[in-house]
C-alpha cells in the first residue's frame, strides 16, 4: 500500500474515531473520553499503517512495533477511563467549555479534529517505524524495546503513586510531591514524552540510509509542545492554581515542571 493512500485511510479512520469523541465528550461528566478515545485511536491507526503490506518492510519488525504501540495505548486509554470513571470532568475541557460560552460545542468538535490531526502525525512516525528496511535485530531495536518499556513503567509508577497519594485522606487538597513527584511536576508526561523517543531510534537505526526516517524525530517534538506547551501542563497546572493555590505555588517553586531534574539552589524560572 502506498504512504499516500495509507494516509488517507488513516485520516478518515481519525476523523470518525474522534467524531465519536466529541459525541461522547458532550455528555455530563464524560469530557474525559477525548483522551480515552484519542489514545486508542492514535494507537490503532499506528498498529494498523505499520502492519501494512509494503514492498521492502520486514515482517518482524512491522509486528514488533504494532504491538508496541497497541500496549502504549490501551495502558494510557485504559488508565484514563479508569481515573475517571466517577463521572467528573477533566478539569481542562471543563475550563475549555466555560470560554467558550454557547459555542462550546462547535468549538468542542473542532478541538476534537485538531486531536485528530496530531494523532496522525504521530501515528505516521510508528508507520515509518514500522516500515524501516534493515533486518530485524538491530541494536537499535532492542534500544528502542528498551526506551518504551522504560517509559511505559515510569508513567505507570507515577500513576501509581499519584493515586496512592489521593487515597490517604490526609492528604485531600494537598499536592503530591513524593516520589517521581518530586522531581518533576508532571512525572507522567515527561514518562508520556519519553515514549515517543522510541519510535525515531527503531526507524532511524533501522533506516539510516533512508532520508524521511529522519522525519520521525517530528513525533516527540510534537509530543513535548502538546504537553508542555499546549494542552497538557498549561491548563492542568492553572487548574491547579485555582484548586490548591499556595500548596501548589510552592511546589512550582520546588519542582521543575517537566524535567525530572532536581533544582539546586533556586527556584525554576
Amino acid at each position: 500500500m502506498t504512504l499516500p493512500l495509507l494516509t488517507l485511510y488513516l485520516s478518515f479512520g481519525l476523523f470518525v474515531a474522534m467524531s465519536f469523541a466529541w459525541w461522547l465528550a458532550r455528555r455530563p461528566g464524560s469530557s474525559g473520553m477525548m483522551d480515552v478515545v484519542w489514545s486508542y485511536a492514535t494507537a490503532a491507526a499506528g498498529a494498523a499503517g505499520a502492519m501494512a503490506p509494503v514492498a521492502g518492510a520486514v515482517p518482524a519488525r512491522q509486528v514488533l512495533v504494532a504491538l508496541l504501540a497497541l500496549a502504549w495505548g490501551v495502558r494510557l486509554g485504559t488508565h484514563i477511563w479508569w481515573r475517571g470513571r466517577g463521572g467528573h470532568d477533566d478539569p481542562r475541557y471543563a475550563a475549555l467549555r466555560r470560554s467558550w460560552g454557547q459555542h462550546a460545542d462547535r468549538r468542542l468538535f473542532q478541538f476534537a479534529q485538531i486531536q485528530a490531526a496530531a494523532a496522525l502525525a504521530l501515528a505516521l512516525v510508528i508507520v515509518a517505524a514500522g516500515r524501516a528496511p534493515a533486518p530485524f535485530g538491530q541494536w537499535t531495536d532492542w534500544a528502542g524495546i528498551g526506551l518504551l518499556i522504560v517509559a511505559v513503567a515510569g508513567e505507570g509508577i507515577a500513576d501509581a503513586q499519584l493515586a496512592a497519594y489521593r487515597a490517604r485522606p490526609e492528604n485531600r487538597g494537598g499536592v503530591c510531591d513524593r516520589g517521581l513527584w518530586s522531581l518533576s511536576r508532571h512525572p507522567n508526561y515527561f514518562f508520556e514524552w519519553l515514549a515517543w523517543l522510541a519510535w525515531p531510534v527503531i526507524a532511524i537505526g533501522a533506516g539510516a540510509s533512508d532520508p524521511a526516517m529522519w522525519i520521525t524525530l517530528a513525533g516527540p517534538v510534537l509530543m513535548y509542545v502538546l504537553l508542555v506547551h499546549g494542552s497538557g501542563i498549561p491548563p492542568l497546572e492553572a487548574h491547579m492554581l485555582r484548586s490548591r493555590g499556595a500548596a501548589f505555588a510552592d511546589t512550582q517553586r520546588r519542582i521543575r515542571a517537566f524535567w525530572p531534574i532536581p533544582i539546586l539552589g533556586k527556584s525554576e524560572p
